[in-house]
Protein backbone atom coordinates (compact mmCIF):
# COMPACT_ATOMS: atom_id res chain seq x y z
CA UNK A 1 0.00 0.00 0.00
CA UNK A 2 1.22 3.48 -0.81
CA UNK A 3 0.66 6.18 1.81
CA UNK A 4 0.39 9.06 -0.66
CA UNK A 5 -3.12 10.44 -0.42
CA UNK A 6 -4.01 8.39 2.67
CA UNK A 7 -5.44 9.55 5.98
CA UNK A 8 -2.90 8.26 8.54
CA UNK A 9 -3.11 8.26 12.34
CA UNK A 10 -0.09 7.51 14.56
CA UNK A 11 -0.22 7.15 18.34
CA UNK A 12 2.82 7.59 20.56
CA UNK A 13 4.04 10.13 18.02
CA UNK A 14 5.80 12.64 20.28
CA UNK A 15 9.07 10.72 20.51
CA UNK A 16 10.99 7.57 19.63
CA UNK A 17 9.68 5.29 16.91
CA UNK A 18 6.40 7.19 16.68
CA UNK A 19 8.09 10.51 15.98
CA UNK A 20 10.46 8.96 13.42
CA UNK A 21 7.54 7.28 11.71
CA UNK A 22 5.58 10.54 11.62
CA UNK A 23 8.49 12.20 9.81
CA UNK A 24 8.69 9.33 7.32
CA UNK A 25 4.95 9.30 6.69
CA UNK A 26 4.87 13.07 6.18
CA UNK A 27 7.40 12.61 3.39
CA UNK A 28 4.98 10.21 1.67
CA UNK A 29 2.48 13.08 1.16
CA UNK A 30 -0.56 11.68 2.96
CA UNK A 31 -3.96 13.31 2.57
CA UNK A 32 -4.00 13.93 6.32
CA UNK A 33 -1.61 13.07 9.14
CA UNK A 34 -3.02 12.96 12.67
CA UNK A 35 -0.56 12.49 15.53
CA UNK A 36 -1.51 11.44 19.05
CA UNK A 37 0.37 11.31 22.33
CA UNK A 38 -0.08 12.17 26.00
CA UNK A 39 2.88 14.59 25.99
CA UNK A 40 1.17 17.71 24.69
CA UNK A 41 4.21 19.98 24.38
CA UNK A 42 6.36 17.52 22.44
CA UNK A 43 3.40 16.35 20.37
CA UNK A 44 2.51 19.85 19.27
CA UNK A 45 6.14 20.54 18.41
CA UNK A 46 6.34 17.46 16.16
CA UNK A 47 2.98 18.17 14.55
CA UNK A 48 3.94 21.78 13.94
CA UNK A 49 7.17 20.77 12.24
CA UNK A 50 5.35 18.37 9.93
CA UNK A 51 2.16 20.29 9.27
CA UNK A 52 0.20 17.51 10.99
CA UNK A 53 -2.73 17.58 13.38
CA UNK A 54 -1.97 17.03 17.09
CA UNK A 55 -4.54 15.27 19.27
CA UNK A 56 -3.60 14.76 22.91
CA UNK A 57 -4.69 11.21 23.65
CA UNK A 58 -4.46 8.80 26.59
CA UNK A 59 -4.60 5.40 24.87
CA UNK A 60 -5.32 3.69 28.19
CA UNK A 61 -8.88 5.00 27.84
CA UNK A 62 -11.15 3.67 25.09
CA UNK A 63 -13.16 6.89 24.95
CA UNK A 64 -10.04 8.85 24.03
CA UNK A 65 -9.19 6.47 21.19
CA UNK A 66 -12.77 6.82 19.93
CA UNK A 67 -12.39 10.61 20.11
CA UNK A 68 -9.08 10.39 18.23
CA UNK A 69 -10.68 8.39 15.42
CA UNK A 70 -13.56 10.87 15.26
CA UNK A 71 -11.14 13.81 15.01
CA UNK A 72 -9.13 12.05 12.30
CA UNK A 73 -12.31 11.57 10.26
CA UNK A 74 -13.08 15.27 10.62
CA UNK A 75 -9.61 16.18 9.39
CA UNK A 76 -9.22 13.80 6.46
CA UNK A 77 -12.31 11.68 5.94
CA UNK A 78 -12.19 7.90 6.43
CA UNK A 79 -9.10 6.65 8.25
CA UNK A 80 -6.99 4.62 5.83
CA UNK A 81 -4.08 3.66 8.10
CA UNK A 82 -4.07 3.57 11.89
CA UNK A 83 -0.67 3.01 13.52
CA UNK A 84 -1.21 1.89 17.11
CA UNK A 85 2.32 2.62 18.27
CA UNK A 86 1.99 3.91 21.85
CA UNK A 87 3.37 1.61 24.52
CA UNK A 88 5.11 1.57 27.89
CA UNK A 89 7.87 -0.60 29.39
CA UNK A 90 5.98 -1.13 32.62
CA UNK A 91 7.60 -2.55 35.74
CA UNK A 92 10.57 -4.87 35.78
CA UNK A 93 10.35 -8.17 37.56
CA UNK A 94 7.83 -10.98 37.53
CA UNK A 95 4.65 -12.09 39.31
CA UNK A 96 5.39 -9.82 42.28
CA UNK A 97 4.40 -6.74 40.21
CA UNK A 98 1.26 -5.18 41.59
CA UNK A 99 -2.19 -5.64 40.07
CA UNK A 100 -2.29 -1.90 39.41
CA UNK A 101 0.94 -2.09 37.39
CA UNK A 102 -0.35 -5.10 35.47
CA UNK A 103 -3.62 -3.35 34.69
CA UNK A 104 -1.98 -0.19 33.38
CA UNK A 105 0.46 -1.95 31.06
CA UNK A 106 -2.33 -4.25 29.86
CA UNK A 107 -4.54 -1.32 28.92
CA UNK A 108 -1.80 0.54 27.04
CA UNK A 109 0.10 -2.33 25.41
CA UNK A 110 -2.87 -4.55 24.55
CA UNK A 111 -6.31 -3.00 24.95
CA UNK A 112 -5.33 0.15 23.03
CA UNK A 113 -4.92 -2.09 19.95
CA UNK A 114 -8.27 -3.75 20.63
CA UNK A 115 -10.04 -0.43 21.11
CA UNK A 116 -8.57 1.00 17.91
CA UNK A 117 -9.77 -2.04 15.96
CA UNK A 118 -13.20 -1.79 17.56
CA UNK A 119 -13.50 1.87 16.56
CA UNK A 120 -12.23 1.40 13.00
CA UNK A 121 -13.23 -2.01 11.69
CA UNK A 122 -16.94 -1.33 11.02
CA UNK A 123 -16.20 1.50 8.58
CA UNK A 124 -13.18 -0.27 7.08
CA UNK A 125 -15.15 -3.46 6.47
CA UNK A 126 -18.03 -1.46 5.00
CA UNK A 127 -15.76 0.04 2.34
CA UNK A 128 -13.62 -3.11 1.97
CA UNK A 129 -10.33 -1.40 2.72
CA UNK A 130 -8.19 -0.28 5.64
CA UNK A 131 -4.85 -0.87 7.30
CA UNK A 132 -4.16 -1.56 10.99
CA UNK A 133 -0.50 -1.34 12.05
CA UNK A 134 0.52 -2.12 15.63
CA UNK A 135 3.88 -1.82 17.33
CA UNK A 136 4.64 -4.84 19.48
CA UNK A 137 8.23 -5.97 20.12
CA UNK A 138 10.64 -8.83 19.66
CA UNK A 139 9.61 -9.56 23.27
CA UNK A 140 6.25 -10.58 21.84
CA UNK A 141 7.92 -13.27 19.75
CA UNK A 142 10.74 -14.24 22.14
CA UNK A 143 10.81 -12.81 25.68
CA UNK A 144 12.13 -9.88 27.71
CA UNK A 145 13.97 -11.64 30.50
CA UNK A 146 13.89 -8.68 32.88
CA UNK A 147 10.15 -7.90 32.65
CA UNK A 148 7.27 -10.37 32.77
CA UNK A 149 4.47 -7.78 32.30
CA UNK A 150 6.16 -6.36 29.19
CA UNK A 151 6.71 -9.85 27.78
CA UNK A 152 3.12 -10.94 28.39
CA UNK A 153 1.55 -7.79 26.97
CA UNK A 154 3.74 -7.80 23.88
CA UNK A 155 2.89 -11.47 23.25
CA UNK A 156 -0.76 -10.47 23.54
CA UNK A 157 -0.26 -7.54 21.14
CA UNK A 158 1.15 -9.92 18.53
CA UNK A 159 -1.79 -12.26 19.12
CA UNK A 160 -4.31 -9.45 18.60
CA UNK A 161 -2.69 -8.49 15.30
CA UNK A 162 -2.50 -12.11 14.17
CA UNK A 163 -6.17 -12.74 14.96
CA UNK A 164 -7.23 -9.62 13.07
CA UNK A 165 -5.10 -10.64 10.07
CA UNK A 166 -6.67 -14.10 9.98
CA UNK A 167 -10.25 -12.95 10.39
CA UNK A 168 -10.38 -9.74 8.37
CA UNK A 169 -8.09 -10.24 5.37
CA UNK A 170 -10.97 -11.47 3.24
CA UNK A 171 -12.84 -8.27 4.09
CA UNK A 172 -10.02 -6.20 2.60
CA UNK A 173 -8.34 -5.26 5.89
CA UNK A 174 -4.55 -5.30 5.96
CA UNK A 175 -2.65 -5.84 9.21
CA UNK A 176 1.02 -5.39 10.10
CA UNK A 177 2.75 -6.00 13.42
CA UNK A 178 6.10 -4.29 14.07
CA UNK A 179 8.54 -6.29 16.22
CA UNK A 180 11.96 -4.68 16.71
CA UNK A 181 14.72 -5.79 19.05
CA UNK A 182 16.69 -2.97 20.73
CA UNK A 183 15.96 0.57 19.53
CA UNK A 184 17.64 3.68 20.88
CA UNK A 185 14.69 5.20 22.76
CA UNK A 186 14.02 6.12 26.41
CA UNK A 187 12.28 2.75 26.78
CA UNK A 188 15.59 1.01 26.05
CA UNK A 189 17.26 2.86 28.93
CA UNK A 190 14.71 1.36 31.32
CA UNK A 191 15.38 -2.17 30.08
CA UNK A 192 19.15 -1.73 30.35
CA UNK A 193 18.90 -1.18 34.11
CA UNK A 194 18.72 -4.96 34.56
CA UNK A 195 21.95 -6.85 33.68
CA UNK A 196 20.10 -9.79 32.11
CA UNK A 197 17.82 -7.49 30.13
CA UNK A 198 20.82 -5.51 28.94
CA UNK A 199 22.68 -8.67 27.88
CA UNK A 200 19.80 -9.93 25.77
CA UNK A 201 19.06 -6.56 24.17
CA UNK A 202 22.67 -5.65 23.42
CA UNK A 203 23.48 -9.01 21.86
CA UNK A 204 22.42 -7.51 18.52
CA UNK A 205 22.68 -4.13 16.84
CA UNK A 206 20.83 -1.26 18.49
CA UNK A 207 18.83 0.49 15.78
CA UNK A 208 17.86 4.14 15.62
CA UNK A 209 14.14 5.02 15.56
CA UNK A 210 14.49 6.15 11.95
CA UNK A 211 15.77 2.68 10.98
CA UNK A 212 12.57 1.18 12.37
CA UNK A 213 10.42 3.82 10.69
CA UNK A 214 12.06 3.04 7.37
CA UNK A 215 11.34 -0.66 7.88
CA UNK A 216 7.71 0.11 8.68
CA UNK A 217 7.23 2.16 5.52
CA UNK A 218 8.75 -0.66 3.46
CA UNK A 219 6.65 -3.28 5.25
CA UNK A 220 3.42 -1.36 4.73
CA UNK A 221 4.29 -0.85 1.09
CA UNK A 222 4.71 -4.64 0.75
CA UNK A 223 1.72 -5.31 3.04
CA UNK A 224 3.76 -7.70 5.21
CA UNK A 225 2.23 -8.98 8.44
CA UNK A 226 5.43 -9.25 10.50
CA UNK A 227 7.75 -6.28 10.13
CA UNK A 228 11.12 -7.24 11.61
CA UNK A 229 13.57 -4.31 11.52
CA UNK A 230 16.35 -6.55 12.90
CA UNK A 231 17.26 -9.24 10.38
CA UNK A 232 18.53 -11.58 13.12
CA UNK A 233 15.10 -11.85 14.70
CA UNK A 234 13.77 -14.18 12.01
CA UNK A 235 16.58 -16.60 12.85
CA UNK A 236 15.82 -16.47 16.56
CA UNK A 237 12.14 -17.14 15.92
CA UNK A 238 13.03 -20.14 13.78
CA UNK A 239 15.26 -21.61 16.51
CA UNK A 240 12.63 -21.03 19.20
CA UNK A 241 9.96 -22.69 17.05
CA UNK A 242 11.98 -25.68 15.87
CA UNK A 243 14.22 -26.24 18.90
CA UNK A 244 12.49 -24.79 21.96
CA UNK A 245 14.63 -26.65 24.50
CA UNK A 246 17.79 -25.33 22.86
CA UNK A 247 16.40 -21.82 22.87
CA UNK A 248 15.37 -22.00 26.54
CA UNK A 249 18.77 -23.38 27.53
CA UNK A 250 20.50 -20.56 25.67
CA UNK A 251 18.36 -17.91 27.35
CA UNK A 252 18.93 -19.42 30.79
CA UNK A 253 22.68 -19.41 30.16
CA UNK A 254 22.58 -15.76 29.07
CA UNK A 255 20.65 -14.78 32.22
CA UNK A 256 22.97 -16.70 34.55
CA UNK A 257 26.09 -15.12 33.06
CA UNK A 258 24.65 -11.62 33.03
CA UNK A 259 23.56 -11.77 36.67
CA UNK A 260 26.93 -13.22 37.66
CA UNK A 261 28.67 -10.30 35.97
CA UNK A 262 30.21 -12.44 33.23
CA UNK A 263 30.20 -10.54 29.92
CA UNK A 264 31.97 -13.23 27.89
CA UNK A 265 29.88 -14.84 25.09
Amino acid sequence: MELAGANVVITGAASGIGRALAVRVANERPRALVLADLDQARLEQVAGELGAVAVVTDVSLEREIVALVRRAREEGGPVDVFVSNAGIPGPGGGPECSDEEWQRIWEINVMAHVWAARALLPEMVARGDGYLVSTASAAGLLTQVSALPYTVTKHAAVAVAEWLAVNYADAGIKVSCVCPLAVRTPMLDVALDDPAGAASLLADEVLEPDDVAQAVIAGVRDERFLILPHAALARYIAIKGSEPERWLAGMRKLVRRARAGDSDP
